[in-house]
Parts: structure tokens; C-alpha cells; sequence
């Protein structure tokens, strides 16, 4: 899932090779918040966000890799490792004394990898700023960690794995992904895939390989929100990062073939469930440049928010789901729009994908009323404007659209492309990408006793 910036170019010293500073410019802006910039010498871009928190900051390390990155066969799932791996510690902090540095600090710290990054985040004290610094690029910097501690972990990954598959909306989500994908490393979840965590044990020199690759300065970014003093942040960013080694490693991600006949498939779930119906069209990636994809993020609301009328219909009138949702999160390659529906009884599975499939439709030729398009868009601007109410929050927003494009520049300027997206748009779109020759379908019902 942009605002206007003034960049002044200051020259700090021979250890920056870049610095901006940007201010917010226009009521149109969505992003209110003065922002910094610099770069190190060796590619790390260090981000700081002053917004009014007193004593607070919250810390964000962003590492532009995730399960995208993990294109050789049999190895799905390292990008997750690591965020694992990360915290087994150094030669300087072991993982016992990191943890009790954290809890001294009174700090909130963890981490989560999606299919295009990976991220570190800590919340603390404005005045321990300087210490999450120290144990954040001690760990980038000087990660170290056992065979006998990767092949512990790697067994946690396994139980993670179980844990997560006792939801049976994660095997639908992977066997749809299975389907929809024959090329692109987006054909796997995050996790990986079973037989390639169970291998995991016996790779533990490929896991190293993995770390030098990617946690790299040039691939990650460093956001810092709240009090602090920017002079300060520069200052130490240098003296914590500056000799952490640049890599030069390009994957060579494949691109996925367009998709030219509807897949389908049933499959079944051992305990009691209600059916799941999940139905996956591919769309673009993500770009602040183009009114394809937020077009697409509208249409997600106009089908499937309380108000729209398919939820009035299947949720409240009828009652024949008690989960319907969809929409496509912003990815750096194409990925899928997914809709799925949890349906009230087996007998009405054929009911559900119709009223679905029958709603689409009828955007392919019906025009979006003007009014409740305008209502829409303001009612997801809105729904983004008050989520930015503290540190942590806003330091994951400007992560996640910096990881997509690496341009502080972009959060303003998807929020510009949500405002123009008309209704001519939204019925563009529809017929563009919502084909049955696009289509993926998977159902998952229990089994048949």
C-alpha cells in the first residue's frame, strides 16, 4: 500500500555521499511529516522522520528481501529464516545479552518477513537511541552463529510451519499460489515450502551464502521516527555503519508467463471446517507512476467493504459467508488479487462464486456512481491519515513503501494516483485483469466422512 518535498542538497562530509532534507509542501500531501535523508558511502540510506513523540523513537531496519529473492529450487523459506537467524547473536552481544539489553531498555523489539522485505523494529526510549544503533549494526554488521545453533532454529522454523498449517487458510493460500505461479518464486509463501524447511538442517553453508548476499548496506534502508536530533542520527549512523561492507549480488528473479486458462482445483482439510473458497487473478505491480494498481485497491473496496453491496448481499441479507474480503497488496512484481469467502453451508459453495463472479461482471460495464467513488477514495485516505498517530506506525508506512521503490517520495505520490482514479478507471481495469483465462480457483472443504 505522496507528498510534495523540498530537497535541499547539503554536503556534510566525505563519509556522506548523499543528503537530502525534505518538508512537506501542500494540504494534498498525505504524509505530514518533515523527513531527512542521507546516504553512507557504502549505499545505506538512513531515513529520519521527526514527529512530535516526546522521549520516544521507534527504530526500523529494512532489508528489500524476501521470499521474491529465493529463486533456486529447493530453497524457499530463507529470506523468513533469517529473521530468525538475526537474533542468535554475535561475538559482542550473545542472544542472552541482546535480549537483556532489550529489556533493560524497556524496548518493544521484533521482526516480520513478507514476499519482498524483511524487517527489524524496536520502540524505546529517545534517549537509548545511540544503544539500539550499537546492537542493530552489531548484528548487521556481525552476525555469527553455530551449526548446532542453525539446525536449532531451523527445527523452531519447522514448528512454525506446523503451527501455521493448523489454519487451513494458509494451505489454501499455498496451494493457490501453486497454481497461479509456474515460474515466479511468489508460487511459494513466505515460509517455504515443507520439504525445503525439513532440508533446512543440512544447508547450513548455504545459509551464509544467503546472509552475504543480501544483508547488505546497499539492499536495506534505516528509518528512525520521533524524537531525536538529525545531526545526532548522522553522526552516529556513521560511526555504527560505516564500515559495514557494500555486496554486489543481482538474483535473477523470473518472470512470470501470462496466464491464459482458468486453474482450478478442490482439495480437503482432515478436522470440521467450512468451506473456503479463494479466487486469484494476477495484476501489476506495484508503481507510483502508473493508475493501474491503485485503481485495483479502490475496486477492492468498492466489492468488498460493509458498505459495498456483494457484502450487504453474502454477509448480511443472506448469511451465506461469514468471511468475505479481497484485494491485491502492493508487491514489487506482479502478484495476485486474491478474494476469499468462508460459505455458511457446503451447498451453497456454486451460490457464493456466482454472486462473486456475477458482481465483477457487472463493473465491466456498469459505470461506479460518482458519489459513492469520490466517498470511497476520501474513506480510504482518511482510513491511512489516522493510522499515522505514532512512531511505530509510521515507521512501518515509510518502510513499506520504500522497500517497493526505494524513493521517500512515493508514499505522497500513490495517494495523488488514488485521488485521480476515475470511474472510466475502475471498468478498465475490471475487464483488463478479472478474465477467466486469468483466473485461479481453489476450494477446500473438509473431508468427506
Amino acid at each position: 500500500m505522496t507528498k510534495s518535498w523540498v530537497y535541499p542538497m547539503v554536503v556534510l562530509s566525505a563519509w556522506l555521499s548523499v543528503s537530502v532534507v525534505l518538508e512537506a509542501q501542500g494540504d494534498e500531501d498525505i504524509f505530514p511529516f518533515p523527513v531527512s535523508v542521507f546516504e553512507l558511502d557504502n549505499g545505506l540510506t538512513v531515513v529520519g522522520v521527526d514527529y512530535d513523540s516526546p522521549g520516544i523513537v521507534a527504530y526500523y531496519t529494512v532489508v528489500r528481501t524476501g521470499s521474491r529473492n529465493e529463486v533456486e529450487p529447493g530453497f524457499s523459506g530463507y529470506a523468513h529464516f533469517f529473521e530468525h537467524m538475526m537474533f542468535r547473536g554475535t561475538e559482542t552481544y550473545s542472544t542472552e545479552a541482546y535480549n537483556e539489553e532489550i529489556k533493560r531498555l524497556g524496548a518493544d523489539s521484533n521482526a516480520f518477513t513478507t514476499d519482498d522485505w524483511t524487517a527489524y523494529h524496536t520502540v524505546a526510549s529517545a534517549d537509548a537511541l545511540e544503544t539500539i544503533m550499537e546492537l542493530e549494526s552489531d548484528r548487521f554488521l556481525n552476525l555469527s552463529y553455530s551449526v548446532d545453533d542453525y539446525r536449532t532454529e531451523a527445527g523452531a522454523i519447522l514448528g512454525e510451519y506446523n503451527l501455521n498449517f493448523s489454519n487451513p487458510v494458509s494451505l489454501l493460500r499455498e496451494k493457490v499460489r501453486e497454481l497461479a505461479f509456474v515460474s515466479h518464486p511468489y508460487g511459494h509463501t513466505t515460509i517455504g515450502l515443507l520439504e525445503d524447511i525439513q532440508a533446512m538442517p543440512a544447508h547450513y553453508d548455504y545459509s551464509l551464502e544467503f546472509y552475504s548476499r543480501y544483508y547488505r548496506p546497499d539492499n536495506c534502508f534505516v528509518i528512525v521516527v520521533g524524537d531525536f536530533d538529525p545531526t545526532e542520527l548522522q553522526q552516529l549512523a556513521v560511526s555504527y555503519y560505516g564500515a559495514w561492507e557494500p555486496g554486489d549480488y543481482e538474483p535473477n528473479i523470473p518472470v512470470e508467463p501470462r496466464q491464459t486458462d482458468e486453474r482450478v482445483a478442490r482439495i480437503s482439510w482432515p478436522n470440521s471446517t467450512l468451506p473456503l473458497l479463494m479466487l486469484a487473478f494476477h495484476v501489476p505491480a506495484f508503481s507510483d507512476q502508473a493508475i493501474d494498481m491503485p485503481a485495483l485497491d479502490v475496486l477492492s473496496q468498492l466489492l468488498f467493504s460493509q458498505n459495498a453491496p456483494l457484502y450487504q448481499q453474502l454477509y448480511l441479507r443472506d448469511q451465506t459467508v461469514d468471511v468475505l474480503s479481497g484485494g491485491a497488496v502492493d508487491h514489487r512484481d506482479p502478484p495476485l488479487f486474491e478474494i476469499i469467502a468462508r460459505v455458511t453451508k457446503p451447498a451453497q459453495v456454486a451460490l457464493v462464486q456466482d454472486a462473486i463472479l456475477t458482481e465483477i461482471e457487472r463493473f465491466k460495464t456498469e459505470p461506479v456512481d460518482e458519489e459513492v467513488l469520490a466517498d470511497t477514495k476520501s474513506a480510504m485516505r482518511y482510513s491511512f491519515a489516522r493510522g499515522l498517530d505514532s512512531p511505530g506506525p509510521i515507521a512501518e508506512t515509510l518502510a513499506h513503501y520504500l522497500q517497493l521503490t526505494g524513493d521517500i517520495e512515493t508514499v505522497n505520490r500513490i495517494y495523488r494516483l488514488y485521488d485521480l482514479v476515475t470511474a472510466d478507471d475502475i471498468r478498465r481495469v475490471v475487464n483488463t485483469y478479472f478474465s477467466a483465462a486469468n483466473r485461479t480457483v481453489v476450494l477446500l472443504t473438509e473431508v468427506d466422512r
